[in-house]
């Protein structure tokens, strides 16, 4: 593929490129989260006029908006901006994360890396690649972003490849492991306690497996690769060429040279590469013993109560900082503890941008949660899917849809599972359908819906990812870019569920497709 490439054609293409066009239009996306919370706090005043019918499903009290115009919430909003900053969530992940990575990046650890693995490699197989590294790294949870992005980009663009497309494949490999990947995540324990507590609503004596989904989860994943690397490499990386032309002059830029490997640079690599074996082994001989202090009260690694995973992102600026320090200083890229420090000076330039931008997000999640309109929204679409009363299968797809169109809005898969699994859980109960069953249909379009909203935190960091190559590029950019993948990985994910279901195939351990449960 070469920047050449003509315009692709099709309907599809061009749907894309209205939104595109659409998208960069409007205003910054710091300006976006202005305006929505501007918004929200008009709402919040037109509809606290207002009394709804709606029950919390937790305390069975009637849903009533907060005015967070009024006086005393007007004061609470200003009082609490600052903590509200330094509560947003990919704050302090992205700034910690990156000041390791800062380490690594400006030892030049990173760039022998790549060169290391674009000479193992092929560039035929490269998409697959990241995808199925993409997938593994849901492990990390929300820091990987910081991380896997900016790394696929240019290993792409190594490879003479569109970066951009990088950035997509990865991005949309790592939504899809939070519903199809090879091994459990961290959101796992966390999903299934909110589906445990909803189902013991309607029978207090019911049990929800942690690994409920592990099957479906398992066998997904060959699906969600075919699916992105059919979309990377037949959609959106020919589009990307004709559309997003690179920027003049990056083959000048040091950061995206790929050079021979010295043998000074292969002695300091090897150096780094024993101190990350020895940090992960290290890491392992604390975690392996049954008693260990970095193992939850219950004695799992993976629940958020365990201490190593609270520890996720000061383990990752340790497992970049370190072997980046011992690469510098023997390849003499750091000649003193000052080049060390200016290494992450340097890199945190790049986050100016987002942490205005974090700014403005936290107080808007702030009213938005606050005012109740979240809650509201949620509670009266599942009660209108209830009201229709359809058969269980189209019950079951009412979900997904809704949940998609909702996760435009909502992106916290937590935060909605929380209210959701509430009403959809006995709801479905009641209709024959499982816990389990309903758990996995919530999280298809939670993983595929997220790519493509301006809402996701993390669009301002992978916007500045993109503008690194393109400086043109902008909000209409990314979410075209990622809107086939949310189509392919919804069609594929569905597909994939539906057809478990119907063949019959355990979906989990301890799990079923019916309520009551067949013994």
């Amino acid at each position: 593929m070469t920047p050449t490439t003509p315009q692709p054609t099709g309907a599809l293409n061009r749907f894309l490129n209205v939104i595109e066009a659409a998208g960069n239009k409007l205003p910054h996306i710091t300006m976006l989260f202005i305006w929505a919370l501007v918004i929200t706090c008009v709402l919040s005043f037109v509809l606290s006029f207002f009394t709804f019918d709606y029950r919390h499903p937790t305390t069975g009290q009637i849903i009533q908006v907060v005015n967070i115009l009024s006086p005393q919430n007007l004061l609470d909003l200003v009082i609490s901006s600052v903590r509200n900053f330094m509560n947003f969530p990919p704050l302090g992940i992205t700034l910690v994360a990156t000041l390791g990575i800062g380490i690594a990046e400006g030892s030049g650890f990173i760039r022998t890396l790549l060169r290391k693995l674009m000479s193992y490699i092929p560039r035929s197989a490269l998409t697959p690649a990241v995808i199925v590294v993409s997938i593994i790294c849901h492990l990390a949870s929300d820091s990987v972003y910081v991380i896997l992005m900016p790394l696929a980009a240019l290993m792409f663009y190594a490879a003479g490849r569109h970066p951009l497309a990088g950035v997509a494949c990865s991005f949309a490999g790592l939504s899809g492991g939070f519903t199809a990947s090879y091994t459990p995540s961290v959101i796992d324990p966390i999903m299934q306690s909110f589906t445990q507590s909803a189902a013991q609503s309607i029978d207090p004596t019911y049990t929800v497996n942690v690994l409920c989904n592990y099957f479906y989860a398992l066998g997904g994943t060959f699906f969600v690769i075919a699916a992105c690397w059919y979309v990377t490499d037949k959609i959106v990386e020919p589009r990307l060429w004709a559309t997003m032309p690179l920027d003049k002059g990056l083959e000048k830029d040091p950061d995206l040279q790929i050079t021979p490997i010295t043998d000074l640079e292969n002695k300091a690599y090897r150096r780094a590469g024993l101190v990350f074996l020895g940090l992960g082994v290290l890491l392992f001989a604390l975690c392996f013993p049954e008693n260990s202090m970095l193992r939850a009260p219950d004695g799992s690694l993976t629940s958020p109560k365990a201490p190593v995973m609270q520890a996720i992102v000061p383990l990752l600026f340790i497992f970049f900082a370190l072997p980046g320090i011992v690469y510098g200083y023997t390849a003499g890229t750091f000649k003193s503890s000052t080049d060390v420090i200016h290494s992450m000076e340097e890199i945190m330039k790049m986050l100016l941008g987002f942490m205005v931008f974090a700014f403005f997000a936290a107080q808007f999640l702030y009213v938005f949660g606050k005012s109740n309109i979240g809650t509201l929204m949620a509670i009266s679409g599942a009660q209108f899917l209830k009201e229709l009363g359809m058969p269980s299968t189209i019950s079951l797809l009412g979900i997904i849809i809704f949940t998609g169109f909702l996760n435009l809005l909502i992106t916290s898969a937590t935060s909605k599972w929380a209210i959701l699994s509430t009403i959809f859980v006995p709801m479905l109960m009641l209709l024959g359908i499982s816990p389990e069953l309903t758990q996995a249909a919530f999280r298809v379009s939670d993983s595929a819906v997220n790519v493509c909203t301006p809402m996701f935190p993390f669009y301002p960091l992978l916007i500045m990812y993109c503008q690194k190559y393109c400086k043109k590029a902008g909000v209409g950019t990314l979410s075209s870019m990622m809107l086939p993948y949310t189509f392919a990985l919804l069609i594929v994910l569905t597909a994939v569920l539906y057809a478990y279901w119907g063949l019959g195939l355990p979906i989990g351990f301890d799990s079923g497709y019916v309520y009551p449960p067949v013994k």
